[in-house]
């Protein structure tokens, strides 16, 4: 079974149990003011796959998936939150093919229920009548460093493009995209899920550094899908980045090697939306060999950490499963 195929299957399942975990509020004011718009922002998900690939690494080192839930769920959770004010932040116009959540209900109230999904990060763990006290601090303790990796992330990102940043490496992108997507869209779910699973310290921190390197390669991979993705990828802002100045792999590559890179800047620096603008911009960073790079670099990151982790786990379909993760992230169109 492929892993798109396992997100395929398990969707239904896993969109119930996120569902389950929000709460809800008898007063109608406060359910329609908050409850509500979060778990409608919710259901209209993703893949899921930050949930799924806990549960996977918990059975991957023999534990019961049960365990895994509370934790996979408020990671998703996170996520959401992480979406919701992100959208404000970047001022988005859609979130998976529908207006932000700002865009409905307005900044203030999207921002309070963003606030509400992540004080549920760590209730859903302290309320777990399955854990034990040992098991629940741990993961408490990986979530808390998950939060506040994401969030330095995020001050790079949005701090660079405030100042109009253009002295930045390589490097530096690697560390900002590794702090806001690497730790919570791979490393952290799947070192959360060999703990609630038994799984011993090394097991924890192969899946943990093998998540961090497909958690990157999901994010360059993010950063040239909202570039070139067909339409099935659109439905995030096309070619946004471009218009909120992100300062992605391929711009910084593109500002270093091509002999455009000044035309790229004043692109970046106008912040338009005119079609053609991005267009050109686009071509730059495809003459410039940029966007190849980047698809490259990617390909590389998943090409080495799975020659590493099956060395760390037995034999097993969760084990194949988590293998194949890393193609899917570097493959995927949306």
């Amino acid at each position: 079974m492929s892993f798109q195929t396992y997100l395929s299957r398990n969707s239904k399942r896993i969109n119930q149990l996120v569902a389950d975990y929000y709460g809800r509020h008898t007063n109608p004011d406060i359910s329609q003011y908050l409850y509500e718009p979060l778990a409608l922002f919710s259901a209209n998900g993703g893949k899921r796959h930050r949930p799924l690939i806990c549960e996977l690494a918990c059975l991957a080192v023999g534990g019961d998936r049960q365990r895994s839930h509370s934790a996979a769920s408020a990671i998703e959770h996170f996520h959401t939150a992480a979406l919701i004010h992100d959208d404000i932040a970047d001022d988005s116009q859609l979130r998976r093919g529908q207006p932000c959540l700002h865009r409905v209900i307005g900044n203030e109230l999207a921002i309070n229920a963003g606030d509400l999904a992540l004080s549920q990060v760590t209730g859903l763990v302290l309320e777990d009548e399955i854990l034990d006290d040992a098991t629940k601090l741990r993961v408490l303790g990986e979530l808390v460093s998950m939060t506040t990796r994401t969030i330095e992330g995020q001050a790079l990102d949005l701090g660079w493009t405030r100042d109009g940043r253009y002295d930045l490496t390589i490097d530096d992108y690697l560390m900002m995209a590794t702090l806001k997507t690497a730790y919570y869209s791979g490393g952290t779910p799947l070192a959360v899920g060999a703990i609630v699973g038994g799984g011993s310290e090394q097991q924890i921190e192969a899946l943990r550094s093998y998540g961090i390197a497909a958690g990157l390669a999901f994010q360059i991979q993010d950063d040239i899908l909202n570039l070139t993705g067909k339409k099935s990828a659109m439905k995030k802002d096309y070619r946004s980045d471009i218009t909120e100045g992100k300062r992605t792999l391929m711009v910084i590559h593109a500002l270093l090697h091509s002999d455009q890179s000044s035309e790229l800047r004043d692109i970046l620096s106008s912040k338009t939306d005119d079609a053609d603008a991005l267009e050109r911009a686009v071509q730059i960073l495809d003459k410039s060999g940029s966007l190849a790079y980047a698809r490259q670099y990617a390909m590389e990151l998943v090409r080495q950490a799975k020659l590493e982790l099956p060395q760390a786990l037995p034999p097993s379909r969760h084990a194949d499963l988590l293998l194949s993760m890393a193609d899917f992230f570097v493959e995927r169109m949306s």
